[in-house]
């Protein structure tokens, strides 16, 4: 597949889309119009791609919805040069949204197949994170840890307490809590002891699965 002017439109629209839904973050409105969405898809889905949905991808998981991509990615206030940790690679989509916002990303992804997939990817599309981990996002990346930001893209029944521990003092993790829909919530820390909980609503994302490699 190749990116034409047409999905440059599509991406366009998508983003204008986001506007409506309260995107602000002009980075972020960036990245959404940069990143060739059908790209991270199946060919299959290609005529999907710049819709604001969620679509299959493969080891039973799915690509997020651009709108809770920008939603995520905006409720982390990134400046170029913070360093994140997204939990669940997936396709990658949310890697290069981070990475055009100026982030420097470590990413892990626990299903081997799409480790293996994605990983290849990064290297044909020239996308660099800082690390590609094949491994529990439950524990985190303790080894390079603290990190400006957090950020996990699967639905966490409770919240992982080794993922709070690997946060800077100013930082945050966004993570949906729940069992079947999950509701957006970021902690910010603000002392070494002390985190700051808001939440942002219903959301709906794959299991974030514990002991699975």
């Amino acid at each position: 597949m190749k990116d034409t002017l047409k999905h440059k439109g599509m991406r366009n629209q998508l983003a204008n889309l986001l506007v409506e839904k309260g995107i602000t973050d002009r980075a972020v409105l960036k990245a959404i119009r940069t990143v060739p969405r059908h790209l991270f898809m199946d060919s299959g889905f290609e005529g999907h791609a710049y819709q604001d949905k969620a679509f299959p991808i493969a080891a039973d998981q799915t690509i997020s919805q651009p709108y809770t991509v920008a939603f995520q990615t905006q409720l982390l206030q990134l400046r170029p040069g913070m360093t994140v940790l997204e939990i669940g690679t997936g396709s990658g989509y949310q890697t290069a949204v981070l990475l055009h916002c100026g982030a420097k990303v470590y990413t892990i992804e626990r299903q081997l197949e799409l480790f293996k997939k994605t990983n290849l990817f990064f290297k044909k599309m020239h996308y660099r994170p800082k690390k590609v981990v094949f491994g529990d996002g439950y524990k985190g990346l303790p080894e390079e840890a603290p990190f400006d930001h957090i950020l996990v893209t699967a639905g966490a029944p409770e919240l992982p307490k080794a993922l709070l521990a690997q946060v800077k003092v100013g930082g945050s993790l966004v993570i949906p809590i729940g069992e079947n829909d999950q509701i957006m919530t970021r902690f910010l820390r603000t002392s070494e002891k002390a985190f700051e909980k808001s939440e942002y609503g219903n959301f709906k994302f794959v299991p974030l699965l514990e002991n699975k490699n």
